[in-house]
């Protein structure tokens, strides 16, 4: 079970890139209108079995938040695509996937100390 945290304001960001230092943040940024997206999403919440305190979790509706979408491609330079997974950990995006590369063994691979 993951216990999203909601992100919906672009100021989030910089709270996100100082709790990376700590631990690592995930950033799933969703279409709740693209089956894909919702696809990815409960193939993500079905594997998900990282502990509670190891990795926070944020979720965005990007429709509903869409400058915060453009702020996420600026910020951590990556290309804006939909669904996106992006891991953050030490103020940087160290992996991202998009569409049904997005899976828990992808997080793992860049976070083997939490294997």
């Amino acid at each position: 079970m993951i216990n999203w945290l909601v992100l919906d304001r672009e100021q989030q960001l910089d709270e996100i890139v100082a709790q990376s230092v700590d631990v690592p943040c995930v950033i799933f940024k969703h279409s709740t209108r693209c089956s894909i997206s919702s696809a990815a999403k409960y193939r993500l919440e079905e594997q998900w079995d990282f502990p509670v305190e190891s990795i926070r979790p944020y979720f965005l509706d990007l429709l509903a938040h869409r400058s915060v979408s453009n702020k996420i491609a600026e910020r951590f330079s990556v290309y804006h695509e939909s669904p996106q997974l992006l891991l953050i950990k030490n103020g940087e995006c160290i992996c991202d996937a998009s569409h049904l590369d997005i899976n828990v063994e992808e997080l793992k691979e860049c976070l083997p100390e939490l294997v």
